[in-house]
């Protein structure tokens, strides 16, 4: 999948957290964040920490490929 934004990686994040049937709860403690943080990165919060953005996905299992730009010096 291609996130365009903050709130498709937001709709993605909660997609997958109840395909794993999660609460918002849930996932908060297992990712040692509060339930608020999960609901602002479900809402699509453009402020919200990316570490800890990076760090629900990879509890979650997403990936994040970045290709490579070649860029002339």
């Amino acid at each position: 999948m291609i996130v365009k934004n903050v709130k498709e990686l937001g709709e993605l994040i909660r997609k997958t957290r109840k395909k794993m049937n999660f609460t918002q709860k849930q996932l908060a403690g297992i990712c040692n964040v509060g339930v608020r943080f999960i609901v602002d990165i479900e809402k699509g919060k453009e402020t919200c920490q990316i570490g800890k953005v990076i760090y629900v996905m990879v509890m979650l299992g997403l990936r994040i490929n970045i290709p490579e730009v070649k860029i002339n010096e």
